[in-house]
């Protein structure tokens, strides 16, 4: 793909003589040096220093040289990628994540992607934060999607964003326009998590700093169970993170409103993978895309 003027010069650059590039290239001297002359008439510069002993680049020849040899690097890169494309076409993704991440974000971001890519194929498990947690650590899957209260050890973060508790309600209901205090949740049936979720735990601990006691009418670990007691509830409020209905927000007919309370602000959603290993140029493609897609909807809800 090089011209034989840019080929005789890196051979010339290389071993530091016409005679030794001769050799290499199989090509005659003063084929070699009539091509490097063109080539310096075309810039406009000298590029070697010549000696009776060899040539040496000159300041204009180091310049020219770094430019060819970082060229030649982006095409080896491109022609890397180009072929990991076809990798694509093979290749099953597995990916874990925590409940609040299956009900929308992750059908959507998969069904999205494959818009992209067809042929590729998803894996999803959904599990609690120390089940998706093991899953991660033994390899299981190849990426995982949870809120997190505190900084993970032993793997690699790829993003996070902030995933607040937010209260969530039908557009009718009657708090969906107005400010609220967490005490003003008690007088309408609450619908939560279990206990052993982030966005519960946050909540309970804002309950306890305030002095509010809210005892829920239905306590479930899956949010489409809390969504369709929503929706047979016109009064019923539930709580989840904007993630949890990214891609149904809208359609949903669904109010999201923040309480004000600092304690409901201290979770995030990151995007992880095990450290070190080795990722496939779908799941890269995977990657991008998916941080891509958070990056641009963080900050979602009120």
């Amino acid at each position: 793909m090089l011209s034989p003027e840019v080929r005789y010069f890196l051979a010339v650059a290389s071993t530091g003589s016409l005679s030794a590039a001769s050799q290499q290239l199989f090509v005659a001297v003063s084929a070699i040096s009539r091509q490097i002359q063109r080539l310096e008439a075309d810039i406009g510069a000298p590029l070697f220093e010549r000696h009776a002993r060899g040539m040496i680049l000159n300041d204009a020849g180091r310049i020219f040289e770094g430019h060819v040899r970082r060229s030649l690097l982006g095409m080896e890169q491109a022609k890397a990628e180009i072929k990991g494309l076809k990798a694509v076409r093979r290749t099953a993704l597995r990916i874990a994540c925590t409940d609040g991440m299956a009900f929308s974000l992750l059908p959507g971001l998969c069904s999205r992607f494959r818009q992209l890519n067809p042929a590729v194929s998803f894996n999803l498990t959904v599990g609690s934060v120390e089940e998706v947690a093991d899953i991660l650590r033994q390899g299981e899957c190849d990426v995982a999607f949870q809120f997190s209260l505190h900084p993970e050890r032993g793997v690699e973060v790829l993003g996070s964003w902030p995933a607040p508790v937010l209260m969530v309600m039908r557009k009718d209901h009657p708090l969906a326009e107005k400010s609220i205090r967490l005490q003003d949740l008690s007088a309408w049936p609450m619908a939560l998590p279990d206990r052993a979720t982030t966005v519960r735990q946050l909540f309970d601990l804002s309950c306890q700093m305030n002095g509010t006691f809210i005892e829920p009418v239905l306590t479930c670990n899956n949010f489409s169970t809390l969504y369709a007691f929503l929706q047979q509830n016109p009064l019923a409020i539930t709580l989840c993170s904007p993630f949890t209905v990214l891609f149904q927000h809208a359609g949903l007919d669904l109010a999201l409103r923040s309480l004000g309370i600092d304690q409901l602000t201290q979770r995030t959603l990151q995007v992880q993978t095990v450290t070190g290993r080795q990722r496939s140029a779908a799941l890269n493609l995977f990657l991008a895309y998916a941080c891509e897609e958070l990056g641009k909807h963080s900050g979602n809800g009120r």
